[in-house]
Formats: C-alpha cells, sequence, structure tokens
C-alpha cells in the first residue's frame, strides 16, 4: 500500500522542526502541575520506595507490599528518580515518554504501511486527541500499556508487509512479542490477553489463516517468556502469597465482579471518546467508510480489518468490564489515529474550512460557558480555586481558537496555491502536491491549538492539584520531621493520603482503614495499627510520634483533649505531633502551638 504516492512535499526539516516544537510543548510543562492523588501520588511513591530501599522485586506502597500491578512503571520512574532526583516531573518522565514515542510510532508505521501522508496525519490527530495527550501527562499505569500495546499493533503491521525478506519480517515479529510481554509486565496480562483475542478474532473476519505462519510463534513465545518470566520467578520465591493475590484477586475478580467498586454504565467509553478525540469528530465517519473501501494487501493481509478489530474488541471488552476507568479503552487511540490519518488527505478545501468554522464557533461557545464556573465552589473545593481555573480555561480556549483561525487562513489558500502551481503542470502532480501540502499546514496549526489548548487548561488544573497533593504542607511537616529520631512512627489515622508520603519523604502506618492497602496489612498485620482505641494508646506512650487525619478526626481528639500540637494543616488534611512531656499539658487542652509555618498552612 505504501508504494502509492500521497502528495505530500513536506522536507525532513521542516518534520523535524515539528517533532521538535512538539517536543517541547510535551516535555516543558510535567512539572509545572503538583502531582494528584491517587494514582500519580501511589505511583510516584512505589518509586520513591523502590529507589531508597533498593528492593527491585517486592514492590511496596507505603512500605506495605503491593502487588496490585506489575512493576515496569515502577522500575522506570524509580531509574527517573536515580538520574535525575526526586520531584514531580521526574515521576511523569516515563508517561510522557511513552506518550510522545507513541505519536511517533505511529507516524513511522503509517508511512511504512500506507503512505507519508497518513503516517503524517495520524501522527498529528494523535498527538493532538486530548484523550492521549492529557494521558501523557500523568503518572498512571495506562499510557504505558497502551504504548507498548501500539508497538505490538504497529509491529504486527509492519512485519505483515507484502515484500518483506524473511530476516526482516522475524525481526519484526519478536519486537512484536517482546513488546507483548512488556506490557504484561506494565499491567497484567490483558498486555497479552486483548491482542492474542484480536488475532483470533480478526483471523476469523478476515479468513486470514496464512499470518499463522507468519507469526514466528516458537521463536516468538521464547522471548515472551525470556522478557516476563524472570520477575514473575523471583517475587513469587520472595513473596509466596503473590500468586494468589495478582492472578485470581487483580486480574480476574477486578474484570469479573464490581468488588473494586469502579461501576459503569455500559456506554460508559462512548463519551470518553468522544471528547478524547474531539478535535476531529467531524471527519470520524467519512474516515471509518474510507477505510472500509481499501483492498488487502498483494498477500491476503488485510490491515484495516485489523485495525477495526482492535478498537471495536478493546472497546467492548473494557465496556463489559465491572471494573471502569477513564484510561483503560487509552490503547485504541493510536488505531483510531491512523484510521483518520488516511482519509484526512483527501478531505477538500471546503470540507476543510467546515470543519475548522465549526471548531472556531464551538471554541467561542466554551468561552461563554466558562463563564459559569465562577459559581461553582464547595468546603472541599471554594469558589476561589474555580475563580483561578476559569481564567486559565478562557486563556486555553484563546490559545486553541487562534490557532484555529490560522488553520482557516492556511486552508484558504490551499486552492490558490494549488491553481497557481498547477498551470503548465503534469495533470494531477504538483497541484496534487500543493493541496496535500496546504492542508498538511492547515491540519498541523489546527492540532497545534488543541495541544496548546491542553497545556493551558492542564497547568491550570493546579489550583486544585495545589490543595489536593498537600504539598504546600511539605515544608513545615519535613522541618518537623528533622528535629526528630529517624524510627520516629509517622500514623495514618483512618485515611489513606496517596500525595503526602511522597512530598515528605515518609511513609506512613495505617490506623483504622486500610484502604487498598488491605492486602498488604493482612500479610504484614505487625505494621498496622487496627482500631483507633490501640492507636490512642500508642499515641499516649510514644516519646516521638507524628499523625495526618481529617479535619474531623482532628476536631473529635481535639475534644478528647488528646495530646496534639498542629503541624501544618489546610481544608482536606491536619498533620499533628506528638509533644514533649513539658508540652503535654497544654496541648492536653486543646490548644494549638504557635506555628512558623502559617504559608505552608495557607489554602490555596
Amino acid at each position: 500500500m505504501n508504494d502509492k504516492p500521497s502528495g505530500l512535499t513536506l522536507n525532513r526539516t521542516t518534520v523535524l522542526l515539528l517533532v521538535l516544537t512538539l517536543a517541547v510543548i510535551w516535555f516543558v510543562p510535567l512539572g509545572w502541575r503538583h502531582l494528584l492523588p491517587s494514582d500519580e501520588g501511589r505511583y510516584a511513591e512505589m518509586a520513591r520506595e523502590m529507589f531508597l530501599t533498593g528492593d527491585w522485586i517486592t514492590p511496596r506502597y507505603n512500605g506495605y507490599k503491593y502487588f496490585e500491578k506489575p512493576p515496569l512503571q515502577t522500575w522506570a520512574n524509580a531509574l527517573s528518580f536515580a538520574w535525575f532526583g526526586i520531584g514531580a516531573w521526574q515521576a511523569r518522565l516515563y508517561t510522557a515518554l511513552t506518550g510522545f514515542a507513541g505519536v511517533l510510532l505511529i507516524g513511522y508505521t503509517g508511512a511504512r504501511v500506507f503512505n507519508r501522508a497518513t503516517g503524517f496525519f495520524a501522527a498529528v490527530v494523535l498527538a493532538s486527541a486530548p484523550y492521549w495527550y492529557l494521558m501523557g501527562h500523568f503518572n498512571t499505569l495506562d499510557m504505558g500499556l497502551s504504548f507498548w500495546m501500539e508497538l505490538t499493533l504497529c509491529g504486527l503491521l509492519l512485519a505483515q508487509r507484502p515484500g518483506l525478506a524473511a530476516r526482516e519480517q522475524r525481526l519484526w515479529m519478536w519486537l512484536v512479542w517482546a513488546s507483548m510481554a512488556l506490557a504484561v509486565l506494565s499491567k497484567g496480562l490483558v498486555g497479552l490477553i486483548l491482542p492474542g483475542a484480536v488475532l483470533v478474532l480478526y483471523t476469523l473476519v478476515a479468513r486470514d489463516w496464512a499470518i499463522w505462519k507468519r507469526l514466528y510463534l516458537v521463536s516468538g513465545l521464547i522471548v515472551f517468556f525470556a522478557v516476563v518470566t524472570p520477575w514473575f520467578l523471583l517475587v513469587q520465591d520472595r513473596n509466596p502469597e503473590f500468586f494468589n493475590f495478582f492472578f485470581i484477586v487483580q486480574q480476574f475478580r477486578r474484570y469479573l465482579t464490581p468488588e473494586q467498586n469502579r461501576p459503569g454504565a455500559w456506554y460508559y467509553f462512548v463519551p470518553v471518546m468522544l471528547v478524547g478525540f474531539l478535535p476531529w469528530l467531524s471527519v470520524t465517519v467519512q474516515s471509518a467508510r474510507h477505510a472500509l473501501r481499501m483492498p488487502r494487501q498483494a498477500n491476503g493481509f488485510a490491515p484495516i480489518t485489523l485495525l477495526f478489530v482492535w478498537t471495536a474488541f478493546i472497546f467492548l471488552f473494557f465496556s463489559a468490564s465491572h471494573s471502569k476507568l477513564l484510561s483503560y479503552t487509552l490503547p485504541i487511540a493510536p488505531a483510531i489515529a491512523l484510521v483518520i490519518g488516511m482519509y484526512l488527505p483527501l478531505v477538500t478545501r471546503e470540507r476543510f474550512h467546515r470543519h475548522l468554522t465549526g471548531y472556531a464557533l464551538f471554541l467561542v461557545a466554551g468561552g461563554f460557558g466558562a463563564v459559569f464556573l465562577g459559581r461553582l465552589g464547595d468546603q472541599r473545593n471554594p469558589n476561589a480555586l474555580y475563580l483561578e481555573f476559569r481564567n486559565w480555561v478562557f486563556a486555553a480556549l484563546a490559545v486553541g481558537f487562534v490557532c484555529t483561525v490560522i488553520a482557516i487562513w492556511i486552508n484558504r489558500r490551499r486552492r490558490h496555491a494549488a491553481n497557481g502551481a498547477s498551470n503548465g503542470a503534469p495533470s494531477g502532480t504538483t497541484a496534487s502536491a500543493s493541496s496535500s501540502t496546504g492542508i498538511a499546514g492547515a491540519a498541523t496549526a489546527f492540532g497545534l491549538g488543541w495541544v496548546l489548548l491542553a497545556t493551558v487548561a492542564g497547568t491550570g488544573h493546579d489550583a486544585f492539584g495545589r490543595l489536593s497533593s498537600g504539598a504546600p504542607l511539605a515544608p513545615a511537616v519535613k522541618a518537623a520531621l528533622a528535629k526528630l529520631p529517624a524510627d520516629t512512627p509517622f500514623y495514618s489515622v483512618g485515611v489513606l493520603d496517596h500525595t503526602v508520603p511522597f512530598y515528605i519523604d515518609h511513609t506512613m502506618i495505617m490506623v483504622e482503614h486500610p484502604d487498598e492497602l488491605a492486602f498488604g496489612v493482612s500479610v504484614e498485620p505487625q505494621k498496622w495499627v487496627p482500631t483507633i482505641p490501640q492507636w490512642i494508646e500508642r499515641w499516649k506512650t510514644d516519646r516521638y510520634a507524628m499523625a495526618l487525619m481529617s479535619p474531623d478526626r482532628y476536631k473529635t481528639f481535639s475534644e478528647q483533649h488528646l495530646p496534639m500540637t498542629v503541624v501544618a494543616r489546610d481544608a482536606r488534611r491536619v498533620i499533628v505531633e506528638k509533644p514533649l512531656a513539658a508540652d503535654t499539658g497544654a496541648a492536653a487542652q486543646g490548644t494549638e502551638q504557635p506555628q512558623p509555618d502559617a504559608a505552608p498552612q495557607r489554602q490555596p
């Protein structure tokens, strides 16, 4: 398929400049926001503990064994901390790298399997899709999983090209098997089950039985198990309880039962995909129709059928699950981008003008709608936060609107460029190239607008992120900890705070409510305190101690005259320390000692 002329005349220098521009926008803002609970704080803290303890086999969270997910991302984040220090942008680096690499990979695959224009436009679509871009800037597991699954899909497409030498085909298939193994090490059996099921369904739908002769099953399985097996053997050897919890509880019961308390209607992922590909919704139906008309390859392989089966099965698989999160269907984003990328070079100037004009009006309407953000607010998220965020939303919409207007201007020049270039030129050559390059410029400007829109709005969300992270409290807490012995117990009373341990560089002892650390406390019960009365007794006998609790808990304990001195607090949490014997009388009266850390205690 890639022997057809694409009409795209962007040179390598232009493409390189675009890639560098995207890289700057993609990576520079990584540290501009605080880590959010729960995923970002959790996986950052797990990596911090792995890096500091040197135990790269048994993942731990808050000091407890944590086997809900495999360790690939924890390894990557720990290495990032080792190389660049511990911080927020370092915790997001692996996710950002895999997201950015996914854009380049879909561009390369589209160019090799179809044509250069398809590769270029597929990369533009994926980079500017809010679903892919935003998930590439949060420290969660789904972007890493999605990249390795994308590499599985793209490697298979690249391996099945007709006329490929046997050695090259074998290397591509070995990459497919290795990427499936890395997907398993990212999030579990879905990294193998989903691609395997898609391949079986593709075979049935396309009746392409010959593909099984080109999968290199024996050598591929050797590659797969060579990559995936060592950690599973080592962790099971050190932790006999691992197998049952990881495979039975987390891999099967999580999918088949609602015990994770993450329900969702059967259509849960429909609005996710609509918002996730919002900039390109007006061309999705036409893109699907165009793709379905494309023929098979000379060797009988049907890449379009594979893309549709991949998208449909993964979407339905997670829609049927009893546990749903927004990011679960992210692996289908590259396939959708590739289908849209095949159609965009064929869009007429008039049709693309309507597309751009519609989105310009949409952004204007969004600006009017954003006004109502200023009316929101509650005790947990005060109105001041919404007012601050609204200013960022206005700026984001303005940037998106300006870029869309520029895209409209570029698109209007397509006709003049094509008409001028075609005078005296062979039919369908220069004119086609000029037209395709024109839409490339318009689509790039439009896509850039959505990348910047997501960047600005995402940065502005830190108005909420500062408060939810608890990071402003960290200086006061770390200063208090520095005055205490290294073995001072730090209790987490009735709540698991997913971000504070990372920001204060200290794990916590769970009290009463284990939250998602229930498995950890079940295998190491000596590490936690089961009841509040037991904790109160320990608190009274401890010479040195600190604790994190909710404001309501703090109020209750104050009324009971429990000796506490407030170190730092905000609207969501209070952090206290056990006063020394000489100060116990004053603290027992419920008075707060003057704090030198008033600034860190401020509420945004």
